[in-house]
């Protein structure tokens, strides 16, 4: 072997131990190796394992969506979902931190700002829209055997909610006041979505306000008549539920909310695809096929709107549910870029 050829010999062995040092120091793959931040966030968020709180119902199908289509995935996200019995019940959730974000009514998380009731946390903080009523995804039903048919036979009766003093008990008050109904005669009783077509045909109550894709089933199944649209007249196109997060957990993970938004965003925009949806239904809702197929849709909106927002505490103060108007901007945390 020649003097220069064992010279290249010892470069190349050199070179090959200098790379097999880096490596093993994780600059080039190595089990130490960081994942590469992208320009979506992926890897810088400040928790990766987050607690979703969400309800068996249409409304949160932009999270499915999200979750299956890999969109919190990218964010850098994984998500832990836990199901809540309706926003009142999320509130708790956020003050003692066994939820990170959570699915919840617009009236249940006013309602609790303006009762300082997360000052603890340094409040609520809303920061992505979830639902927007649309004609027969809101409706009060009952029995087909009933006698009870149109908004006047429900004075004096008992009508199931999922939480009280929330957006159903909202609206029913101000589409049963529309439709010339004394309000004070009405009792709710509370109880879980899933149960109120067994509690309408056991008669335990006269009638439910139940949502999708609970409504399509209790209608499909067990014959239950639509007495009264509570997102009509007064509540046409109201404004639902949203996405929460306590003020502490947002200063303290301001990347995670942001990659939370862009993902919810994306899912937003996919959950009016009923194709996409329909199966996911079937999956989380725990309703067959032909049922999911039936489901009224309501509106996935896509960005945050404090005047759309503004109506729903409009309403709260006409129904008692609040003693003054509440500003919502301040609670409003809208995703980079908007």
């Amino acid at each position: 072997m020649t003097r220069r050829v064992r010279r290249m010999a010892v470069r190349g062995i050199a070179l090959a131990t200098l790379l097999a040092t880096v490596a093993s120091c994780g600059l080039l793959g190595g089990k130490e190796q960081a994942p590469p931040a992208d320009a979506n966030g992926n890897g810088q968020v400040e928790k990766a394992k987050i607690t979703l709180g969400v309800l068996p119902i249409l409304d949160v199908a932009s999270v499915h969506v999200a979750i299956k289509k890999g969109y919190f995935a990218q964010e850098g996200l994984e998500v832990n979902l836990k199901t809540i019995q309706g926003g009142a019940a999320a509130i708790p959730g956020l003050v003692n931190k066994e939820l990170d974000f959570t699915f919840g009514n617009w009236v249940s998380f006013f309602a609790a700002e303006a009762k300082n009731t997360a000052k603890d946390v340094d409040g609520i903080k809303l920061i992505s829209d979830g639902y927007q009523a649309k004609p027969d995804m809101f409706l009060i039903l009952a029995g087909g055997d009933s006698a009870i048919k149109a908004p006047a036979d429900l004075a004096g009766k008992t009508i199931g909610i999922n939480t009280f003093r929330n957006i159903a008990e909202l609206t029913a008050k101000a589409t049963l006041e529309a439709a010339n109904v004394d309000v004070s005669s009405v009792k709710f009783k509370e109880m879980p979505f899933p149960d109120m077509q067994a509690a309408v045909a056991n008669k335990t109550v006269d009638a439910a306000f139940m949502v999708e894709p609970f409504i399509t089933r209790a209608q499909r199944a067990a014959g239950q008549i639509k007495v009264l649209d509570a997102a009509s007249g007064p509540t046409d196109n109201i404004p639902i539920a949203g996405y929460a997060t306590s003020g502490a957990f947002a200063k303290a993970n301001p990347k995670t909310v942001a990659a939370f938004q862009r993902a919810m965003a994306k899912g937003q925009a996919d959950a009016t695809d009923r194709p996409t949806v329909e199966p996911l239904l079937v999956e989380y809702a725990k309703v067959d096929k032909e049922t999911a197929g039936l489901v009224h849709f309501g509106a996935f909106p896509t960005t945050l709107d404090a005047t759309r927002l503004q109506r729903v505490v409009q309403l709260m103060v006409r129904y008692q549910m609040l003693d003054k108007e509440l500003d919502v901007k301040p609670m409003l945390i809208q995703p980079s870029g908007s």
